[in-house]
């Protein structure tokens, strides 16, 4: 009996196996016979699924014949043409040095009112107290100020009297001698617009209608001729026209303007144009303040805030007061007021030509002790010049051979 089970567990086992067998066998003939594997634009064009990778093998291009798309290639051929466009639309302000000189011709229009008429009335065989009653009247009406008028006219009576003899020429240079020592020579007129390692901050400030902003775009202008990069300060808020007006002066000489929303903070803008300076790394910024009538208190309270919140960022370098030569012994006054909100540091002239009287500059320097740094003789963008005692009192006096 266990024979008989061994005998058919064998049979099963093989009739297992060759069953296997079998299979097996037709399985493998129904694999199709292997190959590379056909790549996607190389055996075929690719269609959608297949990988759409470049072959390794494929050549590459090279630098040179890789286009740039025609229309990025005509963008960045326009953007560039812009650019130069721009930089060959700003201007180039005449140079700072010799501006006084250059403008001698029209300075020289106020001598009617100071230089000539001094020189006529000291040139008279007979200086009696008439005489030199209508030389204290010149100077007067010039502006100079009653208590300069005085110690001006005491010298010249003594000097007059021991030279003896007057002519012509004599009396120009005791007369350029007199006016010089009540400017003075040896004050510190620089516009310090140059700091180390920082943007010099200059507020300019003012009264209404003294051509404060258009000081403000000169001042840049000026300091563009001499390669430093402004950063301008639209801090009149108030007056509408002011920040538009102020970048139009920047953009002609390629300074940035920060201005900010109408009827905004002052103190905010003047803060932020000081913190773009820094940030662009600009040599000078200069901040436009709102025109201050002199009697508001509040105002000029304001002014102070503008200076503080400036201080914050870097030193205040520069304050500077226009002043409008025309307006005379008032300019005067506002000075006095301006010099109690903020230190002022020095006076800038306007409209100190044909139409002005000379003897201001000796009357708010006198009143202030503050230095005249810079005037404005004209209309033109340039006509800012620094000041200079000498040529200004030539000028006034005007060509000796004439």
């Amino acid at each position: 009996m266990e024979y008989v089970l061994i005998i058919i567990a064998i049979v099963v086992f093989g009739l297992v196996a060759s069953a296997g067998l079998v299979l097996g066998t037709r399985r493998r003939r129904r694999i199709p016979p292997t190959r590379a594997r056909p790549h996607p634009g190389v055996d075929y064009r690719p269609g959608v699924g297949d990988d759409a990778e470049i072959p390794r093998d494929t050549p590459r291009r090279t630098v040179e014949t890789v286009d740039i798309p025609e229309a990025e290639a005509e963008a960045e051929a326009e953007l560039y043409e812009l650019e130069l466009e721009r930089e060959a639309q700003l201007e180039v302000p005449a140079p700072a040095a010799g501006r006084l000189v250059r403008l001698r011709e029209r300075l020289a229009r106020s001598q009617n009112s100071l230089g000539r008429g001094l020189l006529l009335l000291l040139s008279r065989d007979n200086l009696d107290d008439e005489a030199w009653d209508d030389v204290e009247t010149t100077l007067l009406v010039a502006d100079v100020g009653v208590i300069p008028t005085q110690e001006l006219v005491a010298s010249l009576r003594t000097k007059v009297k021991v030279l003896g003899a007057r002519r012509p020429e004599d009396v120009r240079v005791l007369l350029r001698d007199e006016l010089l020592a009540q400017i003075g020579t040896s004050t510190d007129r620089t516009l310090h617009a140059a700091a180390d390692g920082r943007p010099a901050n200059i507020l300019v400030v003012g009264v209404n209608g003294t051509g404060k902003t258009t000081t403000c775009g000169k001042i840049a202008r000026l300091l563009v001729a001499d390669d430093r990069t402004v950063v301008l300060g639209a801090a009149d808020t108030f007056r509408a026209a002011a920040a538009d007006q102020l970048e139009t002066w920047g953009s002609r000489v390629g300074a940035q303007t920060v201005r900010g929303a109408e009827g905004g903070d002052p103190a905010s803008v003047a803060f932020e144009a000081a913190k773009r300076g820094i940030g662009v790394g600009a040599d000078a910024v200069v901040v436009d303040t709102a025109g201050r009538l002199h009697t508001k208190a509040g105002l000029m309270d304001e002014l102070a805030k503008i200076k503080r919140v400036v201080t914050k960022i870097g030193p205040v370098d520069e304050v500077l007061l226009v002043l409008d030569a025309t307006t005379g012994q008032n300019a005067v006054e506002q000075a006095r007021v301006f010099t109690r909100a903020v230190d002022i540091t020095g006076i800038v002239l306007t409209k100190l030509d044909g139409t002005a009287k000379g003897g201001i500059v000796i009357a708010v320097q006198r009143e202030l002790g503050v230095p005249v740094k810079l005037v404005g003789l004209g209309e033109g963008p340039d006509d800012l010049a620094p000041f200079d005692p000498e040529a200004f009192v030539d000028a006034l006096l005007g060509d000796p051979a004439n």
